[in-house]
């Protein structure tokens, strides 16, 4: 591979500056704005690279510490709490002595800190209470720094140029930092204070809180961020300002949840993950123009990703099908309609990925409106498929339909350039992604000696999310009408299924080839990717049996999940971020691609390896990837340093594995719910889902284990609403 195009890539991979082990940062987000924080509630970005409140991938505060006079507060706990909504903080003082000479002991104050976030502003409520018994004038003081740095700084890029800071502005209860960055951009950060405190400069601000005994007080805090031409956030920083936003907040985040289907089982911890998941997922979705979004992770991608998204709509479509709906509104909306080398674009393509920062604007990195994806396209035919299926929705079909057969078109002329039948990549955007699947690292697709394999290439997994959106595209054809379309597609369908299996299988490996490469020579290394070639269906029967047996082997299945590769491959390194780690989403597609063959015993193997994961994770949370290391007795799962943690996919896998064991299959257009070989594992005995949306109905099922399998009642309905079983 030449110099520098490996230089590019290493660009954008992202370094390890401390272990997620070892800061175990706090983090919140709504919509556009992202922050993370330490245990303490403050922001320090020294050694911690990603500290910080972000909007639109720019870090508007960078730095956030309170502390008496200098003198750190001591810990007594920290969380997110339950609904991942609000960061509370509680704090008490070390002995210490103030500058105007009055000694307080150690644990007389408790601090309690409370900040959540709302329309591209940090609320923080600081309740100073006073449990000694004498009265105190309590130094507080708040430290802040803004420095607009851009997201890719962030993660390591150095730039040879940047923009100008703007002179602050100081007045008795806010400061307002400004920064003019090289797009021509300005934005602000302004920070209001409620009281107003003693001294107000262009870096701290300090109160002398009065108390006396037994007696407590607030102090308010609202950090906006805003652009040039914004408001930059007027009113007051009070109680009222704090609690008006937190219920906009909550009331908005009940309206969502209430749409969703809900989940009870008979295994408290198993409820915990559902409840991480889903608060998870609701922290994550962004309101665009065309409904609910899922960012992908924070803090590293916090924007718009095309396979993220789209991946995630697939794992909870059953759920939330609203979410599914969003995506393929907005990504229709931005989907390519002409040749850009520079952003890999190309009509019909769509999206990667897409950043609103300074350096996506000055074309310092290509990802500003980028389609460097070779999968993303086939998947938004899948799931505006599954979503026709799901919902019954004919009218939304027929919107999307033109977008449905420009990405159709887009498949068979620019995603298979040499007409061989198979869709492939190459990257053309200079500074693009060398990779353009799922597994997007540039050393993640090799040959069996580990050399690096030459594109263009053709993916496995690829291959078998092009044959399902052909099968799904003549289903929504038929539906609207398009008969003749609808034979098209499905002979091309099983075209490309007998080419697939003729020249991607391996009877000695026993499994689909990672990929062709630009000769057409198979890269033959076993890999997770040929578990999504079941979930979309175009492995052969005979074939899916040997792979699901093997994908259940040591060298795979560590106890915890799948392997991305498995031991004894070329570049296997279970502290890899493509080649031995496990991913969470990874594993639910392959665990929905066993069970669609059948194999239900090896899916719930899968789900009782992740479940058991999260029994050691931090909030029941599985983020992003973790490392592929074989479980030991008595210990957790080892931590990958730099996953994203909240990731949407990862949060969304527990919905598709539950309906991976449960076969459960919607059909709104009918006002139907099937359930195909229901199986639980014996450690979730009962399973309970409430309001799930059918058609113009719902309807809430029952099961539980019973001698023999597993019994089904229905326990409500709405509407006409048939329940089957197979």
């Amino acid at each position: 591979m030449p110099e520098d195009i490996i230089q590019i890539q290493e660009q954008y991979y992202i370094r390890a500056s401390a272990s997620l082990a070892e800061t175990r940062s706090h983090v919140l987000k709504h919509d556009n704005c992202f922050a993370v924080f330490d245990r303490l509630g403050n922001m320090r970005p020294l050694g911690i690279r990603d500290h910080g409140l972000f909007r639109d991938d720019t870090r508007f505060l960078s730095r956030l510490v309170l502390d008496l006079e200098g003198k750190q507060f001591l810990l007594l706990s920290s969380e997110v709490r339950e609904d991942k909504d609000i960061l509370a903080v509680d704090l008490t003082n070390p002995e210490f002595t103030t500058s105007e000479g009055q000694f307080i002991g150690q644990d007389t104050l408790h601090v309690l800190r409370t900040t959540f976030l709302w329309n591209n502003a940090a609320y923080e409520r600081i309740r100073i209470h006073n449990y000694g018994s004498e009265a105190f004038r309590v130094p507080i003081t708040l430290r802040f720094e803004a420095d607009f740095a851009d997201i890719f700084e962030v993660r390591g890029i150095q730039r040879s140029q940047q923009g100008e800071r703007l002179s602050p502005q100081v007045s008795s209860d806010e400061v307002i930092l400004g920064y003019r960055g090289l797009d021509g951009v300005e934005r602000y950060t302004r920070l209001r204070f409620s009281p107003a405190p003693a001294v107000v400069g262009k870096d701290s601000v300090q109160w002398w809180v009065p108390l006396q005994p037994q007696e407590e007080r607030d102090l308010w805090l609202t950090v906006v961020c805003a652009y040039a031409g914004e408001e930059k956030g007027g009113g007051s920083s009070d109680d009222s300002d704090y609690e008006e936003a937190l219920q906009s907040e909550r009331a908005q985040r009940q309206h969502i949840r209430a749409q969703s289907a809900q989940i009870d089982t008979g295994n408290a911890q198993f409820n915990d993950w559902l409840n991480a998941s889903r608060d998870d997922l609701l922290m994550m979705l962004t309101q665009t123009p065309h409904g609910l979004y899922p960012y992908a992770g924070v803090p590293w991608f916090s924007t718009v990703f095309g396979r993220d998204a789209l991946i995630t709509a697939l794992a909870t479509l059953w759920w939330s099908p609203q979410i599914a709906r969003g995506v393929l509104l907005y990504l229709a909306a931005q989907q390519a309609t002409e040749e850009d080398p520079s952003r890999d674009a190309e009509p019909g393509k769509i999206l990667h990925e897409q950043r609103r920062c300074e350096m996506a604007k000055t074309r310092e990195v290509p990802f500003g409106q980028y389609f460097g994806s070779i999968d993303s396209t086939p998947l938004f035919v899948v799931l505006a498929g599954r979503y026709t299926q799901r919902s019954g929705d004919l009218r939304l079909l027929k919107q999307l339909w033109p977008h449905i057969e420009a990405a159709l078109t887009w498949i068979d002329t620019y995603g298979d350039p040499d007409g061989d039948g198979f869709v492939e990549y190459v990257g053309k955007a200079h500074k693009g992604l060398r990779n353009q699947g799922w597994k997007d690292s540039e050393d993640s697709i090799f040959y069996p000696d580990g050399s690096l394999a030459e594109p263009p290439l053709a993916l496995c997994e690829v291959q078998g999310y092009v044959y399902e959106a052909k099968v799904l595209a003549a289903q929504m054809a038929e539906r609207l009408g398009y008969a003749e379309r609808a034979q098209t597609l499905r002979h091309q369908a099983r075209a490309l299924q007998q080419r697939f299996w003729e020249q991607f299988w391996c009877e000695e490996l026993g499994g689909y080839a990672l990929a062709l490469d630009g000769e057409k020579k198979p890269c033959w290394v076993r890999s997770s990717n040929m578990g999504h070639c079941l979930f979309s269906g175009i492995a052969h029967p005979d074939h899916a049996a040997r792979i699901a047996k093997q994908m259940m082997e040591p060298d795979f299945f560590t106890g915890w999940g799948i392997r991305t590769v498995p031991q004894g491959e070329g570049r296997y390194n279970p502290m890899s971020y493509h080649n031995g780690s496990i991913w969470p989403h990874d594993n639910a597609l392959i665990a929905a691609g066993l069970a669609r063959y059948g194999y239900k015993a090896e899916a719930v193997r899968v789900l009782t390896g992740l479940f058991d994961a999260t029994q050691f994770l931090d909030l029941k949370r599985l983020p992003e990837l973790f490392c592929g290391f074989t479980r030991r007795q008595r210990e957790g799962p080892t931590l990958y340093p730099v996953a994203c943690l909240p990731q949407s996919w990862a949060a969304a896998s527990v919905f598709l594995l539950l309906q991976a064991c449960l076969g459960l299959e919607i059909d709104g257009q009918q006002q139907r719910v099937s359930l195909t070989q229901p199986t639980l594992p014996l450690w979730l005995p009962h399973v309970t889902l409430h309001n799930i949306a059918v058609g113009e109905g719902s309807i809430d099922i029952g099961l539980y284990l019973q001698a023999g399998g597993v019994g089904i009642n229905v326990l409500g309905r709405e509407g006409d609403v048939e329940l089957t079983m197979r």
